[in-house]
């Protein structure tokens, strides 16, 4: 567990700043080695992934809007286009964000929350796609039915997380704070989830499927809020991010990795339970039960076009958390390489299921 804010931001600011001054360029494979966790630092080495032309380095989160993107990889299905990913596995959700801000991986699936933290401090980078949709649940032990419930009692997350997020507009909604919890932040899905089964937090904001194994394995818990009750159904979680300098020297590579993302939505939408035993286990730290039990609940949807002033309005949020000095503009996101692969893939567009009503 960490305590209120950490080091976040020192770690996103410190690592942008290294970035700006060409860090992958002026440090020794030595040097990144050192400052960084073996593991992360062997799959880094030895150049930038977009100098490789169609291998693109990728880091990930472990809920279930990430299913497309793992199915991306478990299936290669950007292979025809000749592009492959490489994932960089971090030891927690924090590192998500930093690697991806300081440049040392190409794109990120991502909180929008985390993405909002690195456009503000200058990292070059964008949303080109969505990701997962729904899925943040505010679970709670038994007693506890409510905001005003809440009062006094633990409440785990991770930061700048849309799992921060919407605990803190829920209690925002019922005119509390923070200061109203006690809020403990964690590093990893699994240690957050394992803490409340075992009673060592009252409640916590989660991502499927972890928050409904938790419900599971705790007796007399629920869901509080799964957060349509504040905004409503289909609400932006992840998102895929994309540093500018590959969408200005590769965009090809871009588009073919929101080609696979469709076609990873259409198999997740045609099949789930086939798309669930391919990623539970490696990627999905749960039973196959809880999963399956999950699986409706925070679904794929690459097309979030209708989610642009959701997004941007949660940066009200993020700055009265103390994340981002200013609110983001529009420039923020960029649709246009998406709406050219629906443009140019209409029969695998038009069987999604779940998909933006912005453009026909």
């Amino acid at each position: 567990m960490c305590e209120r804010h950490g080091n976040y931001m020192q770690n996103v600011e410190e690592l942008i700043s290294k970035s700006r001054r060409t860090f992958l360029k002026g440090t020794s494979a030595a040097g990144v080695a050192a400052l960084l966790p073996m593991g992360i630092a062997a799959a880094l080495q030895p150049n930038a992934a977009w100098a490789a032309g169609t291998t693109l380095k990728a880091t990930h989160g472990t809920g279930l809007c990430n299913l497309g993107l793992f199915l991306v990889k478990k299936r290669d299905l950007a292979k025809v286009d000749g592009v492959e990913l490489d994932f960089v596995v971090t030891p927690s959700n924090a590192d998500i964000a930093t690697l991806f801000g300081a440049g040392m991986v190409d794109i990120s699936m991502i909180p929008y929350s985390n993405f909002l933290t690195l456009y503000d401090a200058g990292a070059p980078v964008k949303i080109v796609a969505g990701g997962g949709v729904e899925g943040c649940m505010i679970v709670a032990k038994e007693g506890i039915k409510n905001a005003a419930d809440l009062r006094g009692k633990t409440l785990g997350t991770f930061q700048a997380d849309t799992l921060e997020v919407l605990p803190y507009d829920y209690l925002k909604h019922a005119g509390m704070t923070f200061k109203d919890v006690k809020v403990r932040y964690f590093n990893t899905s699994p240690e957050m989830a394992q803490a409340f089964i075992t009673g060592a937090i009252d409640s916590m904001c989660h991502i499927e499927p972890y928050a409904s194994q938790a419900v599971a394995s705790r007796k007399g818990s629920s869901v509080i809020s799964d957060g349509t009750d504040l905004y409503g159904k289909g609400y932006s979680d992840c998102v895929l991010a994309v540093r500018t300098p590959l969408l200005e020297k590769n965009p090809a590579a871009v588009k073919a990795v929101i080609k696979a993302l469709f076609l990873a939505q259409s198999q997740a939408e045609a099949d789930p339970e086939s798309a669930l035993k391919d990623t539970v286990g490696t990627y999905y730290k749960t039973t196959m039960e809880a999963t399956l039990l999950a699986k409706n609940k925070q679904p794929v949807e690459i097309d979030q076009r209708n989610q642009t002033k959701f997004i941007l309005a949660r940066g009200q949020s993020m700055k009265e958390l103390g994340y981002i000095k200013k609110l983001p503009d529009s420039k923020a996101i960029d649709w246009t390489l998406l709406e050219q692969v629906i443009a140019e893939n209409k029969p695998l567009y038009n069987v999604l299921k779940l998909k933006s009503a912005a453009i026909a």
